[in-house]
C-alpha cells in the first residue's frame, strides 16, 4: 500500500524521473537515506517499471500519429500469439490493446507521414490474417500524458 509520502515521491517521478536522490530529497522533504529506501521499496514492489526518456516525436520525424482499428474472424490462441508477434516486431506499433466492442484489437502506431503507415499496413497484413483493418489519423493531440493519477492506491 502507499502511504502519501511514497504517492509525492512517484509523482515527482512522473513529472521528472531525472532527479537525484538530493533533488527529491529536497522536494519531498525527506533524508536522501529515506528517499533511497523508498525508491528502492518502490522498485522492488513493481511500482517502478523503467525510467523512459520522452522524446519530441517531430524532432525524431514521427509526425503522424495512426489509431488501427483491426477486427478478426479468428480467435485462437495461435492465432493470437502470431498477432503479437507480428505487432511487437513492428516499432512504429507503440500501443496494442484488446477491446471489447465491434473492433477486436486497436493498435497505436507513430510514423512519419502516410508512405509510412502504408509500408505498415503491408507488413502487418502480410504476417497476420486479418478480417478488416481501418485506421484513424491524428489532426491535432491535446493531451498526451504518460502520469498516472495515484489518488485511487
Amino acid at each position: 500500500m502507499l502511504d502519501e509520502l511514497d504517492k509525492k515521491v512517484l509523482n515527482a517521478l512522473q513529472d521528472d524521473a531525472t532527479l537525484s536522490l538530493a533533488e527529491l530529497s529536497d522536494k519531498i522533504n525527506l533524508s536522501r537515506n529515506a528517499i533511497w529506501r523508498r525508491l528502492t521499496r518502490l522498485e522492488q514492489e513493481g511500482y517502478i517499471i523503467e525510467k523512459v526518456a520522452h522524446l519530441d516525436r517531430q524532432k525524431v520525424n514521427l509526425e503522424l500519429t495512426a489509431f488501427i482499428a483491426v477486427k478478426t474472424e479468428t480467435h485462437s490462441a495461435e492465432w493470437l500469439e502470431d498477432f503479437k508477434k507480428a505487432v511487437t516486431t513492428i516499432p512504429e506499433i507503440i500501443g496494442m490493446y484488446r477491446m471489447s466492442g465491434d473492433v477486436d484489437y486497436i493498435l497505436h502506431a507513430v510514423i512519419p507521414d502516410m508512405r509510412a503507415y502504408d509500408h505498415l499496413y503491408k507488413t502487418l497484413i502480410s504476417r497476420v490474417s486479418l478480417s478488416d483493418v481501418s485506421s484513424s489519423f491524428v489532426m491535432e493531440e491535446i493531451k498526451n500524458t504518460t502520469k498516472l493519477p495515484l489518488e485511487y492506491t
